[in-house]
């Protein structure tokens, strides 16, 4: 029998997604930094897609694997989830403080592998630990909450960016193949530093529930397993979840192939587009993008709660359709502006739409899969994410050199239509219901008013 969940007020849901800030500011580093210190120890703009293979490799295997393996955990002291976002983050942490220290393109390679293996093990248990945590009622306004901290996290990354250029770059410039900045080194200590404490805050503050009869009878029978059944026994759990996988899930992977291809794309070559776009050298180029992922994820911070309401009142899946369009406006109007201040307002759409990808669909799918299989549905949603941007390093680097005359302004408009591709598929989603979806914008927030 499966346990009724209460719900959690305001401030319960508030410290149950705090990790998520520190998280983010890790993923918001490799978001806008990463790619420039690539540029900045001698990688070329073709390079630039197979350097970032470790993101979907380690997120195709670490997040589905983990999320099986958390499925079947239980620890009367350390939970279920929390102990694999823990060791995640302190994972992270390490690398984060190391990598500014790189000598060579090989060995910041090496360390976003690394990086990227902490980040998934942190990121895939977490998503499932918010989804265990609350009933159905609460689930929109708990995977929204996850979205502000996501926009939270990668704004305090990218302003650090900035900041931290002009309060100690000066007149520094850095031009490729010439070492790394020593300003970019602050924000990477803070990430360091901040990938720890607020996985730890969640972790004080939020219990864990504990699995019922049932699912406690089959974690016991998992442990009983001899070493090698239980070894096989996540990637057979894997296997199975995608036999039974809801339809709605087949459609949202084909969204997402679009939806997600463009995204990368539009990490990798933003700021290599503002050297084409606006004659910036390379340290100009990288400010200038950390300036322009700081507002599109205030604009997200500022959304994301707001976009609650909003589902309960048309559904979820015309808010998300409406945000796929909103963002690929915003990428095919990003190279037609010149002028640094008003490319800001494209960027307002565009974290309008990252507010509602990061937290529509993860509601909408927690709301169909089974509370005992929610970790490695969750993993295989994140294959859905990984899957697209596996294909974009091994296919956009000969695309951006040989169709694209290799611009990075066409890169971003490339980016911009698959957007509008994305959000014609998105038409095709077919809502899930629940008997709790129809309660009101309050039942969402809880009792912390």
């Amino acid at each position: 029998m499966q346990i009724k969940k209460t719900s959690l007020t305001f401030w319960q849901i508030f410290n149950m997604n705090v990790g998520f800030l520190g998280i983010q500011f890790s993923f918001g580093l490799q978001q806008t930094a990463v790619n420039p210190i690539f540029s900045f120890l001698g990688a070329h703009h073709e390079d630039l897609p197979l350097l970032n293979l470790a993101g979907p490799v380690t997120g195709l295997i670490i997040q589905p694997i983990i999320g099986a393996i958390s499925d079947k955990t239980w620890s009367p002291r350390w939970g279920r989830r929390k102990p694999f976002f823990l060791i995640g983050a302190i994972i992270g942490s390490l690398c984060l403080f190391a990598f500014p220290f790189s000598p060579a393109l090989w060995f910041a390679v090496g360390l976003l592998w690394i990086l990227d293996v902490g980040n998934n093990m942190a990121m895939e248990p977490y998503r499932a630990f918010v989804g265990d945590k609350l009933p159905n009622k609460q689930l929109s306004f708990g995977y929204q909450m996850q979205s502000l901290f996501v926009g939270a996290g990668i704004v305090l990354a990218n302003a650090s960016i900035f900041l931290f250029q002009d309060w100690f770059g000066g007149a520094e410039t850095v031009e490729a193949g010439s070492g790394i900045p020593k300003w970019l080194y602050y924000s990477f200590f803070i990430g360091a530093i901040l990938s720890v404490s607020t996985i730890l805050w969640s972790v004080l503050k939020t219990p864990e529930i504990p699995p019922s009869d049932e699912e406690f009878d089959e974690i016991k029978k998992h442990n009983a397993l001899p070493l090698s059944d239980r070894i096989k026994t996540p990637f057979l759990e894997i296997v199975d979840a995608i036999k039974d996988m809801p339809k709605f899930m087949w459609k949202l992977s084909a969204v997402y192939l679009f939806q997600w291809y463009a995204l990368f794309v539009y990490w990798q070559f933003i700021a290599p587009m503002f050297k084409e776009s606006m004659n910036f050298d390379a340290s100009q180029a990288l400010s200038q993008a950390a300036k322009m992922n700081t507002t599109y994820n205030i604009s997200t911070i500022v959304f994301a709660l707001a976009l609650v309401p909003l589902a309960l009142k048309f559904g979820g899946k015309k808010v998300y359709v409406f945000s796929l369009f909103l963002t690929g406006i915003a990428m095919l109007s990003i190279p037609y502006i010149q002028d640094p201040f008003l490319v800001i307002l494209p960027m307002i759409l565009f974290g309008i739409g990252w507010a509602a990808m990061m937290g529509i669909p993860y509601s909408m799918v927690s709301k169909i899969v089974p509370q005992e299989r929610r970790g490695v549905y969750m993993g295989i949603l994140n294959m859905m994410i990984v899957i697209p941007m596996g294909i974009q390093t091994l296919t956009f680097g000969p695309v951006v050199k040989k169709l694209l005359d290799n611009s990075a302004v066409n890169a971003i408009l490339f980016g911009g239509v698959f957007f509008i591709i994305a959000g014609v598929l998105a038409l095709r989603l077919k809502q899930p219901t629940s008997n709790e979806d129809d309660e009101s914008v309050a039942a969402l927030g809880g009792s912390g008013h």
